[in-house]
């Protein structure tokens, strides 16, 4: 066994002048009790002295960690007068060759209209993507209208399953929960007044014409946005993109031009499902608030909301979807091969996709105004 006093290091002063060490200058020697702690205080005193003269041939073990040790206590310099082991030569060479470490320079201070500059750059780089999209999707949707029989008929179905059928659930679940809270508060305000009535005419409007398409839209960019965005770009970073092009199979026909119109497709049958369970909720909240009966309720419908509110509400549908479909299909394929950039582009995928469903909401909002009223 070897003896724990031999491999501790040591430090000796002899004559004054001549520093010797020995022992063992790895990392387990000097994490002994005391062992670093005495070593620093004894270097601390002598390391910059240019007169001492220093023999590190007596080392029975050095590693980095030692080296750095003794290398920092000098200075970061090798003294005049240094004795080493030949096999101890490579650490302090790697020292003298790795220099100082320095910070990288701090960036210089941009003005404000840098920074506007560059976000407007940004904007219209990707508006002019997304403008090209459009484009092209038009000249894809062009030419599966002339040869029909090599549309992408599996993958526009699958994709209806994926971003419709698979989101009955949720919508039907929110747009229940909607129904009963937008009937409790109406109900609440509408019996102080005793217009309990009027309860299908707020109701009716607002989830046909505004909430229903607007909840469905929302949903399903979270939802199946994403999830565009993120498939998109797992094939980027996978290099499956790059093989598509390589045997020729175009991006846009087969990959963009499927998602965006099975959305187009599915959105609007959403937003029949999600205005009928928002107002399957509402008229339970009114059952149990006010006493309407779902017979009443059901009668006075139609009269309340024109048949334009529920055309609107689903041509709502299908501009979101397609929106929705495009937004996510921009990001996905804007995405560079790596992690970090496939994260930021699904999060930037839906705040923007919601945004522009908000903003085209509102542009509806002003269209229409004076229809269905």
């Amino acid at each position: 066994m070897p003896n724990p006093a031999s491999s501790t290091p040591v430090l000796e002063i002899t004559d004054g002048t001549l520093i010797s060490a020995r022992g063992h200058w790895q990392v387990q020697a000097l994490t002994q009790p005391g062992a670093l702690r005495a070593i620093q205080a004894s270097l601390e005193n002598l390391g910059r002295n240019q007169a001492l003269r220093w023999d590190l041939s007596q080392i029975a073990a050095l590693d980095h960690i030692g080296a750095q040790l003794l290398w920092n206590a000098w200075g970061k310099a090798r003294p005049p007068q240094l004795t080493l082991a030949p096999q101890h030569q490579d650490f302090f060479q790697r020292l003298a060759a790795a220099g100082a470490l320095a910070l990288p320079p701090k960036p210089p201070r941009r003005r404000l209209f840098q920074v506007i500059y560059a976000m407007w750059g940004v904007m219209f780089d990707h508006l002019s993507g997304f403008i090209a999209l459009l484009g092209q999707l038009v000249l894809d949707f062009g030419r599966m209208l002339q040869v029909p029989q090599r549309a992408p008929w599996k993958e526009i179905s699958a994709n209806i399953y994926h971003v419709g059928y698979q989101a009955l659930g949720i919508t039907a679940l929110v747009g229940f929960l909607i129904g009963v809270v937008l009937s409790f508060l109406s109900a609440q305000q509408l019996h102080t007044f005793g217009g309990d009535i009027y309860l299908v005419n707020i109701l009716g409007m607002s989830i046909i014409r505004e909430l229903g398409p607007l909840l469905a839209a929302i949903l399903v960019a979270g939802r199946s946005g994403s999830a565009i965005t993120a498939q998109l770009g797992v094939m980027r970073v996978t290099e499956e993109l790059d093989a598509m092009l390589v045997m020729g199979l175009p991006h846009g026909f087969r990959l963009i031009l499927p998602r965006v119109l099975a959305l187009l497709i599915a959105m609007p049958l959403l937003v029949i499902w999600t205005d009928a369970i928002a107002l399957l909720g509402g008229m339970v909240a009114a059952q149990l608030q006010l006493g309407l009966s779902p017979t009443y309720f059901l009668q006075q419908l139609p009269g309340a909301v024109p048949l334009p509110n529920y055309l609107i509400g689903l041509g709502k549908g299908a501009v979101f979807g397609g929106l929705i479909g495009m937004v996510a299909c921009h990001f996905g394929l804007r995405i560079e091969p790596n992690t970090e950039s496939l994260g930021h582009g699904t999060t930037t995928s839906v705040v923007s996709a919601i945004t522009i469903v908000i903003l085209a909401d509102a542009v509806f909002a002003i269209i229409f105004s004076g229809v269905g009223f």
